[in-house]
């Protein structure tokens, strides 16, 4: 008899800590290879585990597993819009991040939902997502999940 596997998000704990640190280091490698801006204007500020630990305190980690094994996180925080949108906040999603070999099977999916429900509870309707130029992947994760671009933002280095 085949066990199907457990796919689940879960907001993250302190405890969690260091396994946020690894897996952040792998999203770091792989979004430096398409942007060499990435770790420098879009990522965490180092050192990484204290950018990690104030994460945990002021938005919604969540931790994407498979039977348990944490292998995945997202990062969604609330942000202010400008004035005359009188108090509007938008959901943001910053980060996402699911091991490769994970991929494919809900991991993303699962912990999209949870961000989703966890912003919709503090009284937000609006969300965004943040996805680098060229990461086809993410663009359609976040596609098939409702979102379309609306800025895209231009970088000439010399």
């Amino acid at each position: 008899m085949d066990q199907e596997m457990i796919v689940s998000a879960r907001l993250a704990q302190t405890s969690d800590l260091p396994e946020l640190v690894t897996m952040y280091r792998d999203l770091e490698a792989e979004m430096t290879e398409l942007s060499d801006m990435w770790p420098l204007a879009d990522g965490l500020a180092e050192p990484v585990d204290r950018s990690l630990a104030r994460e945990l305190e002021t938005s919604s980690v969540i931790i994407g597993e498979i039977d348990s094994v944490p292998l995945g996180f997202l990062i969604a925080r609330t942000e202010s819009l400008f004035p005359q949108a009188q108090g509007m906040r938008v959901g943001s999603i910053r980060f996402v991040f699911v091991d490769t070999e994970a991929r494919q099977v809900g991991v993303g999916e699962s912990m999209r939902e949870l961000a989703l429900s966890v912003l919709r509870d503090q009284g937000i309707s609006r969300f965004d997502a943040h996805v680098l130029p060229g990461h086809r992947l993410v663009k359609n994760f976040f596609e098939q999940g409702g979102f379309a671009a609306r800025s895209i933002v231009m970088h000439r280095s010399e």
